[in-house]
């Protein structure tokens, strides 16, 4: 591995979320503020639409980390699940054994969140994937939001999904779930100065201390290969450093990121992108 080599701590390039390498440029740190900001509203429904690896995931377990003490969270990430398996799984994310048949779990939903709004507690759930969600559990979904006091909302929901997200909610059948969205952001991908920008916090993260290792033309293909998508970066950035290393030189080359490109290619063709 090429950790000593480049005097590295640990991995920097790792695709699986990690908050230490959280990056607020790209607009992400304005993104998390806007997303703390409307779940203290604690209206509505709030909607984060990116492309496949754009950082969502990472986005929303940074922004579980900074909830107020006041606020539990819940997380559904099988776009699959029917209602009834919904409210199971928040139930159980809730310290609840989740009762038997729907009624009996929707007035337990009920019960459970009242006493928690009542101890001056609330209730929100992030549900990844949500372009996966079928109409009827996407209605299902906005039907829980219903559940309320005579001034309080007991329930607010945040969606993370892909572009397809924004497909389905034109739909008409379903336009009361999109009536109800109060915020709604896009996760771009990183421009090129960006791009530098990350590469550089994940490697200072990662302990490296010395001169940047990836020089601007060698930015300009990143992007250009990436689409500006964190997790291509990521997958590009680590096997560039890996070229680099086989080739026992500290001097990254377009030859090291075009070797990279074609190992990822490779892999995108076997696995999925």
């Amino acid at each position: 591995m090429y950790l000593d080599y480049f005097g590295l701590n640990e991995a920097p390039f790792r695709i699986t979320p990690n908050t230490e390498y959280w990056y607020a440029g790209g607009q992400r740190g304005e993104m998390l503020a806007a997303l703390l900001y409307a779940i203290g509203q604690g209206e509505g429904i709030i909607k984060v639409v990116g492309e496949v690896g754009s950082g969502k995931t990472m986005l929303c377990r940074k922004l579980v980390l900074q909830l107020p003490d006041t606020v539990d969270s819940v997380y559904l990430g099988n776009p699959t699940l029917d209602p009834d398996d919904m409210l199971a799984a928040i139930l159980a994310e809730l310290d609840a054994t989740p009762a038997s048949g729907r009624q009996a779990r929707l007035a337990q939903l009920n019960d459970v969140l009242l006493a928690r709004h009542e101890a001056g507690r609330r209730v929100v759930v992030f549900v990844e994937e949500a372009q996966g969600i079928s109409l009827d559990n996407l209605e299902f979904l906005r039907l829980l939001t219903n559940l309320e006091t005579a001034t309080d909302k007991l329930l607010q929901i945040v969606l993370f999904g892909q572009p397809e997200l924004d497909a389905q909610l034109a739909i008409p059948r379903i336009r009361q779930l999109k009536d109800r969205i109060t915020l709604s952001l896009n996760l771009s991908p990183l421009n090129e100065a960006e791009v530098a920008d990350y590469l550089r916090a994940r490697l200072t993260v990662a302990g490296y201390r010395g001169p940047d290792l990836f020089p601007p033309e060698l930015i300009t293909r990143m992007t250009q290969r990436s689409g500006g998508l964190s997790r291509r970066i990521n997958v590009l950035a680590d096997k560039t450093l890996m070229a680099a290393y086989a080739g026992q030189t500290r001097t990254l080359t377009p030859a090291h990121l075009d070797a990279a490109a074609g190992d990822f290619e490779d892999l995108a063709e076997d696995f999925g992108d």
